[in-house]
C-alpha cells in the first residue's frame, strides 16, 4: 500500500506563543452545544513541497518558523480562545478561561522525505510524530522540516472549544496574516446566538440522540481494535455513487449510504442492528430560524442524528433505498428548530454531563459509524507564503471502539476528488479494501505529489 519508511522526529525547540497585545483575562462561557462534547483533541495537518531556490532564495525553515510565530502572535489577539485554558467550575462543567496562556509551538526535524511518508497509514507516519500531542492549553502547533526540504504544519485543538468550521476560519486567517492579506472574516463569540429559550421547548426524540454519561453501561464486549487510514475517492466515483443513490440525493448522503452497507457487510448478522450517524452543522439552519448571521460564529454548532437498521435489511436493500433512509433522518435534524430544541434540552439537564449516543455502546445497538463532512476544509487556502499545500487532512483517532469515524474532505488537487480519513475497526477496513469495484483507494505519494493537471490517477471502475 505505498512506500513505508521508519523515521525519527527530533524536537529542535519548544516555545509558548502568546498574543502580541495584552488580553484582558476573562471567562468565556461554553455554550450548551459545546457542553455536548467530551474532552477530545482533534488534529489537522498540511504538507508542503520544498520551494525552488530561484523562487525564494532567502526562504529557510528558520525563516518559515519565525514568520509563522509572528503571525500567530497577531492572530491570537482575535482568536484568543485558542490561547486560553479549559477549567472545571464548582458544579463540574467545563469553562474557558481566556488568560493568554498561549499556544505551545514545537519546531522539529524528520529524517524522511515527503515522497516517503506513508500517509495511507497515519498511525505510522502522523500520530505523535507530525501531529503533536497537546499537553496543556487549548491549541498546540508543530512545524516539521523534512529531509527533502518539505514542511509539515500541524495543529491539535480541544474539540470542546471549536469545531472544524471554527478551526478552518482560524487556519485561513493565520495564513492570510502571514501573507499580509486582508482578513476574509473575523470570528464572533456571541454566545447569545445559542442561548436557551424561556420557556424551553424540544422534541422528545432528542433524548434518543444524546444520553447522560452516567446512564451508559460498561461495554458488554471486548474492545475492538481500530485503525486509522487515509484514502482518496475520485470525482468520477463520487458522481457514480450519487447517481446510484437516486434523484435528489446529495453526494454526502450517497457516500453515507454506501459506507453504511459496507459496515453491515463486515459483521455477522447475529449483531442484528447497525447504526450510522452524520454530523450536521447548524449555522445556516439557525440563521434561517433566527435571522441572525452565524457565518463567523466560533464554537461548536453540531448535532449528530443517526439511523438504525437491521443488518439483513442493509444487506438486501439497493443503495437508493438506504440513501432514502439516510436522507430522512438527516433532514429531520437539519432544521433551525432541531438546534434550538437541542439547546433547550441541554439546558434542562445541566449540569449533568451528556454525550452523543452514537459514540456509545448500548444494549442491542450493534456496530456504529459516524460520518463528518469536511467539504468546507480549506486545504488550498492554508498558504503561508511558500506555496499551496500538496496535501491536507484532519486526524482524529478518538479512541472509541463503540463507533467508527469517517471524514471526507476535498483533495488539494482541486479536481473534485475526496480525501477520506477513516478510523474504523480493522475488519471493516479490510472489507473496504477488498470491495469490488474499487471506491476507496489507498493514498500514495504518487497521488498527492502528482502535478495538478495530471489525471492519470483517475481511472475509475465503480
Amino acid at each position: 500500500m505505498g512506500r513505508s519508511k521508519v523515521f525519527r522526529v527530533t524536537v529542535k525547540a519548544k516555545e509558548t506563543v502568546a498574543a502580541i497585545l495584552p488580553v484582558q483575562e476573562h471567562w468565556l462561557q461554553l455554550s450548551n452545544l459545546d457542553l455536548l462534547l467530551p474532552p477530545l483533541d482533534v488534529g489537522v495537518f498540511f504538507c508542503y513541497k520544498k520551494q525552488s531556490a530561484t523562487a525564494n532564495p532567502l526562504l529557510s525553515f528558520a525563516t518559515m518558523v519565525s514568520t509563522l510565530k509572528a503571525a500567530l502572535e497577531q492572530v491570537l489577539v482575535t482568536y484568543y480562545p485558542f490561547a486560553g485554558e479549559i477549567v472545571v467550575n464548582s458544579v463540574g462543567e467545563s469553562e474557558l478561561l481566556c488568560n493568554d496562556r498561549g499556544v505551545d509551538f514545537i519546531e522539529a526535524y524528520a529524517d524522511v522525505e515527503l515522497a516517503e511518508l506513508n500517509l495511507y497509514d497515519p498511525n505510522e507516519s502522523v500520530e505523535a510524530k507530525l501531529v503533536p500531542k497537546k499537553k496543556k492549553g487549548v491549541l498546540c502547533i508543530q512545524a516539521t522540516e523534512l529531509k527533502c526540504g518539505g514542511v509539515v504544519v500541524a495543529c491539535t485543538f480541544d474539540h470542546r472549544v471549536a469545531d472544524a468550521y471554527s478551526t478552518n476560519m482560524f487556519l485561513v486567517t493565520w495564513a492570510e496574516t502571514v501573507r499580509s492579506k486582508p482578513l476574509s472574516r473575523l470570528p464572533s463569540f456571541r454566545r447569545s446566538f445559542l442561548a436557551p429559550r424561556r420557556p424551553g421547548s424540544y422534541d422528545a426524540a432528542i433524548g434518543n440522540l444524546y444520553l447522560p454519561i452516567s446512564s451508559i453501561p460498561p461495554p458488554s464486549r471486548a474492545l475492538t481494535e481500530c485503525v486509522n487510514r487515509i484514502y482518496y475517492i475520485t470525482a468520477e466515483d463520487i458522481a457514480l455513487l450519487q447517481s446510484s443513490a437516486g434523484k435528489g440525493r446529495t453526494k454526502l448522503e450517497a457516500f453515507t449510504a454506501y459506507l453504511w452497507r459496507l459496515l453491515a457487510k463486515s459483521f455477522d448478522q447475529k449483531e442484528k442492528k447497525c447504526r450510522m450517524g452524520v454530523v450536521i452543522d447548524g449555522r445556516s439552519r439557525l440563521a434561517a430560524s433566527t435571522n441572525e448571521s452565524m457565518e463567523n460564529y466560533f464554537g461548536n454548532v453540531l448535532s449528530i442524528p443517526y439511523g438504525t437498521s437491521d443488518l439483513k435489511v442493509l444487506h438486501e436493500c439497493d443503495l437508493s433505498d438506504v440513501a432514502d433512509d439516510v436522507h430522512a433522518w438527516v433532514s429531520a435534524a437539519a432544521t433551525g428548530e432541531h438546534f434550538l430544541g437541542l439547546i433547550d434540552w441541554v439546558e434542562s439537564r445541566r449540569p449533568e454531563a451528556l454525550v452523543a449516543s452514537i459514540y456509545c455502546e448500548v444494549e442491542g445497538s450493534g456496530p456504529a459509524c459516524l460520518v463528518s463532512s469536511g467539504r468546507r476544509f480549506p486545504v488550498r487556502e492554508v498558504e503561508f507564503g511558500w506555496g499551496k499545500p500538496v496535501f491536507g487532512s484532519y486526524h482524529f483517532p478518538w479512541g472509541s471502539s463503540a463507533a467508527g469515524y469517517v471524514m471526507p474532505m476535498p483533495s488539494a488537487r482541486e479536481n473534485g476528488d475526496w480525501v477520506v480519513y477513516v478510523h474504523l475497526m480493522r475488519s471493516v477496513v479490510e472489507l473496504i479494501e477488498e470491495e469490488k469495484p474499487v471506491v476507496f483507494r489507498p493514498l500514495t505519494a504518487e497521488y498527492y505529489l502528482a502535478p495538478a493537471e495530471d489525471n492519470t490517477m483517475h481511472g475509475h471502475c465503480y
